[in-house]
């Protein structure tokens, strides 16, 4: 089309040239004329020149005759120049026209060629106008070709329309995105490409620079989502009102959008809805049940012991038992519940229509039943078979709670309960539960700053000989002091320690303050016993607990010796080669170690050989029935034979009666504490006893007579 319009622009040049040859024929008509002229003028210049020989002419018709033939002959020779002058300026006119019709012809074809030879005359004139048109042609040519080769370089479909709608011109992106040609879309509808009932008629449309949103229709009537905007060709004031539309196919984008609002509301390991959709749908379920006057009930489960999964087998494994989780949770519930994930190992269900009532309950008990057992099935992680219990916590609405939050916190509180009974088992909600978890944040929050307010007390917890009942040392025990409570003891807040990683302060601070304690008796006595402080698996687990408690022996003085550091049965066997590895470094400061609570945990006669262990402390639980019970009879008995041929020391806990005490003797125990002789003490009463003992005037000695 461009090429088309560079020819009939040149029209006028060629009518122009045509003129110019006929001027041409006139100006040869008039050269030879004038050459005629020139003829009877040279003759008559002739005869002027040579009047002797004109006479003579006069004088004889021969002399006459042969001047008129040399008079011919010039004019003949002065005909022929000017003939070939005429020819040669003929010819190189005709070959300037001949050029200049080229030239057109290549114009008229796109193809600017050379620029003519610029010559004086109207030629020349006419030369110089045709390189003027021919360059601002190359330019306005190549302009346009710059402009649509951008055009069709662009990724955004570009569609020009008329002012009614009509399609004027669509670029290569549009052809690519629709599936039509650009001659199938030239002249239609500017609609025929929107799909119907998705974006309406685009034709009386305002158009605006703001990006709106629509759907094509591909040739083969597929939908495409785009983001498009619509001006006017030429601006506002445009005359002609044609518009221009320029559309980006945002179908990545859509499915970007839909997997992270998919992603906000479905938890991406389990494929079931996290938290916070949960609650949503949770939500809802409360609102239709309001409506209807119908009950729900909630499970809230946690896995029991997750963390040894993780960090046994590794994340990979803890990930394939969340898994294995949700899969047994459809597998087991009916279709119409709402399973979720609530946090790491924590799920909850949403069962509609069960209550509080009698059947309601008994179905709750079923199904309760039925997740527990099936969650408790052995599965494989990475060869190995693994098994799995879990803790659940039950409550109904509106029973239990009247909305969202209290209902879940109230469930988690059950669960709690449940997790406190030992795990495996499912617990229905009770006010009174609520208050324990209210107690308990409240707890850890206080907890975290006894240390700011120098809250924490150390009592020690006398060692009896049974044999001589001299005092041969004491229990380190922790423990609390609140304004508004009173002495809170370690069962009540060791816990919470444990969980928020407190432990490692108290435990630091305890062996810390009884250093103190051990260093001002020694100024009053000569041995103050040796004193026992209990470690937490936290504590062993830090990189540089050697290292510290040596650093702490070495500040206040004190000699290893004098202390002796008590560990469960459980924590022993939590990772029996590396314990050992510390407890050998310990002995090699020259600390004495124990068992805590023998008997109540897991630990076989070979392993326990391995450690460096030099007391074992008999569990109070045995104890407490020694005397009545054969069973707990039996059991210390055996431990207290096995600690002798172990050459242990075998030191019972809990001793509150004369019964109990003298069965102890009668078995040949080695040391004894409890109630018996008295609560735990100060530091000062503690020293108070020990002068006492050395003066001869204490009052428990009587016991062991």
């Amino acid at each position: 089309r461009g090429h088309a319009a560079s020819g009939r622009s040149l029209w006028p040049a060629v009518r122009i040239t045509l003129e110019n040859k006929t001027m041409i024929g006139c100006n040869i008509f008039r050269i030879t004329a004038w050459a005629g002229s020139f003829s009877g003028a040279v003759s008559t210049f002739v005869v002027s020149i040579f009047p002797a020989a004109a006479a003579q002419a006069q004088a004889g018709d021969d002399s006459i005759s042969m001047s008129f033939v040399w008079v011919e002959i010039f004019s003949a020779l002065i005909l022929l120049v000017s003939g070939i002058a005429i020819w040669f300026v003929a010819r190189n006119q005709t070959t300037r026209i001949r050029e200049l019709k080229r030239e057109a012809e290549k114009l008229r074809d796109a193809d600017f060629g050379e620029p003519l030879r610029v010559q004086p005359g109207e030629l020349g004139e006419l030369a110089a106008v045709f390189n003027d048109m021919r360059d601002k042609l190359k330019t306005t040519t190549i302009s346009r070709d710059y402009v649509d080769s951008i055009l069709s370089s662009m990724n955004d479909a570009i569609i020009v329309t008329a002012s009614d709608g009509a399609i004027k011109r669509v670029n290569r992106a549009t052809s690519h995105l629709l599936g039509y040609e650009e001659r199938e879309l030239l002249g239609t509808s500017i609609d025929r490409i929107f799909s119907p009932g998705k974006s309406g008629t685009l034709v009386d449309q305002k158009p605006s620079g703001i990006p709106r949103e629509a759907f094509f229709e591909s040739k083969l009537g597929e939908s495409i989502p785009v983001s498009y905007t619509c001006s006017f060709l030429g601006g506002k004031e445009a005359e002609s009102g044609d518009r221009i539309y320029a559309a980006q196919n945002i179908t990545e984008r859509r499915r970007a959008e839909k997997r992270i609002r998919y992603l906000a509301r479905i938890d991406a390991l389990t494929k079931i809805p996290n938290r916070m959709q949960f609650q949503h749908l949770l939500q809802r379920c409360i609102a239709r049940a309001r409506r209807s006057s119908r009950p729900l009930c909630l499970f809230y489960i946690d896995i029991d012991a997750f963390k040894e999964i993780n960090d046994t087998f590794g994340h990979l494994a803890g990930d394939t038992t969340l898994e294995t989780v949700a899969e047994r949770l459809n597998m087991a519930l009916p279709e119409d519940s709402i399973i979720g994930r609530l946090a790491g190992d924590e799920f909850a269900v949403i069962l509609d229509g069960v209550g509080p009532d009698e059947s309601g309950k008994k179905r709750t008990d079923v199904l309760a039943k039925l997740v527990l057992d099936r969650l408790a099935d052995p599965f494989f992680v990475q060869g190995h078979e693994v098994f799995m219990t879990a803790s659940m916590g039950i409550a109904y609405y509106p029973k239990d709670a009247p909305n969202v939050i209290d209902l879940i916190r109230n469930a988690d509180a059950a669960l709690y309960h449940a997790k406190k009974s030992g795990g495996n088992v499912y617990s229905y909600y009770e006010p009174v539960m609520n208050e324990a978890a209210v107690e308990r944040l409240m707890t850890k929050s206080k907890l975290k700053r006894s240390f700011e307010r120098d809250e924490l007390l150390v009592h020690y917890q006398p060692k009896y000989n049974l044999e001589t009942g001299e005092v041969f040392g004491a229990e380190a025990l922790v423990r609390w002091e609140l304004p508004e409570r009173g002495l809170i003891l370690p069962s009540d807040f060791i816990p919470i320690a444990e969980e928020t990683n407190l432990i490692i302060e108290i435990g630091e601070w305890v062996l810390d303050k009884v250093c103190e304690d051990f260093r001002f008796w020694q100024r009053s006595v000569s041995s103050p016993g040796r004193v026992s402080v209990n470690l937490s698996l936290k504590q062993l687990r830090q990189p540089n607990f050697t290292r510290r408690i040596s650093s702490i022996l070495r500040s206040y003085e004190v000699s290893p010796t004098s202390l002796e550091l008590e560990i469960t049965e459980t924590t022993l066997m939590e990772n029996p080669e590396r314990t050992i590895k510390l407890l050998d470094q310990l002995y090699a400061l020259g600390l004495h170690l124990a068992i805590d609570d023998f008997g109540t945990g897991y630990s076989s006669l070979s392993a326990l050989q391995q450690f460096p262990i030099s007391t074992l402390k008999i569990d109070k639980s045995f104890v407490r029935h020694v005397s009545t019970n054969p069973d707990d009879a039996t059991i210390v008995s055996t431990i207290v034979q096995m600690g002798r041929n172990l050459n242990m020391d075998v030191v019972a806990e809990g001793v509150e009666s004369e019964d109990q005490l003298a069965f102890l003797q009668r078995l040949g125990c080695t040391y004894v504490q409890g109630l018996l002789f008295g609560d735990p003490m100060s530091s000062d009463n503690y020293l108070e006893l020990l002068l006492a003992q050395a003066e001869g005037t204490d009052t428990h000695r009587a016991l062991f007579a």
